[in-house]
């Protein structure tokens, strides 16, 4: 039976995150409906990450093993048909019988988008954070750079996780203005509850001077989520692409960045 990679894209305003819920309406739910409306029957679904009430993803992949007749070409199509229109199928393929959407990537992508103005943005309702405060882009870039590197994490973790090894490796993690508009992008071999929203909270803090950029190794020695800043908001949250070893797939490919910048 073949294993499909599909890649979609979603808008995560309504939904309660990517995995199916009990009590709630997540993405993979949703997808899975249209999906058995098109083989014809329900089929198990790997997705690649988790993803909190709200955030959003430009390019998330999913795996399942699948019979059909239509072709991987035609597959999006047919899927779309029956998806609102806040979840789109962008491509569809075969892959190795032992490929896992989730425990086959080698890093994942995210990217924060910030509105930085006093005045909200009718284009950017539910996609950004809007914060009014000016904001200085240099300090919180070299906030950023500090981050780079293979460290303990735990100060950017949530509590409530279950997670014990928090050492993580980011690759990348950088900070650019686009008019009004804040973009931070991370890659990292994988992240801890919440990391992502912390630490771009904490580099806000850091932008409104209320916090020291020198002070960002100190807050990861420190290992305490007291030490760093409060988590951004849900909304401003892009899962931006996930990196496979196929076909020599490899992290510093272009990035949907762009695509989130009016």
């Amino acid at each position: 039976m073949p294993n499909i990679l599909v890649t979609m894209a979603f808008r995560g305003t309504k939904y309660h995150g990517f995995q199916v819920q009990e009590n709630a309406l997540g993405v993979c739910t949703v997808f899975q409906d249209a999906l058995e409306r098109v083989l014809g029957e329900r089929v198990d679904v790997k997705g690649c990450s988790r993803t909190d009430s709200g955030v959003h993803a430009l390019r998330y992949c999913v795996s399942f093993h699948a019979d059909t007749a239509i072709s991987m070409r035609k597959l999006p199509l047919a899927l779309n048909a029956h998806l609102p229109e806040d979840i789109r199928v962008q491509s569809a393929r075969t892959v190795p019988e032992d490929f896992h959407a989730r425990y086959s990537a080698e890093a994942k992508q995210y990217v924060y988008r910030l509105h930085n103005s006093q005045v909200s943005s009718p284009f950017s309702e539910g996609l950004c954070w809007r914060v009014g405060a000016p904001l200085s882009l240099e300090p919180m870039q070299r906030a950023a750079a500090a981050v780079v590197g293979r460290h303990d994490f735990a100060s950017f973790m949530s509590g409530g996780s279950k997670i014990v090894d928090t050492v993580r490796t980011v690759y990348d993690f950088n900070v650019q203005r686009c008019g009004d508009d804040m973009i931070f992008t991370i890659c990292a071999d994988g992240y801890l509850y919440n990391m992502v929203r912390i630490l771009v909270g904490t580099l806000v803090e850091i932008g409104t001077g209320r916090m020291d950029a020198e002070s960002m190794p100190k807050i990861i020695a420190a290992a305490k989520r007291s030490e760093a800043g409060p988590k951004a908001p849900a909304q401003g949250l892009y899962l931006d692409r996930v990196f496979y070893d196929l076909d020599g797939f490899r992290r510093g490919e272009t990035s949907a960045v762009e695509s989130l910048v009016l």
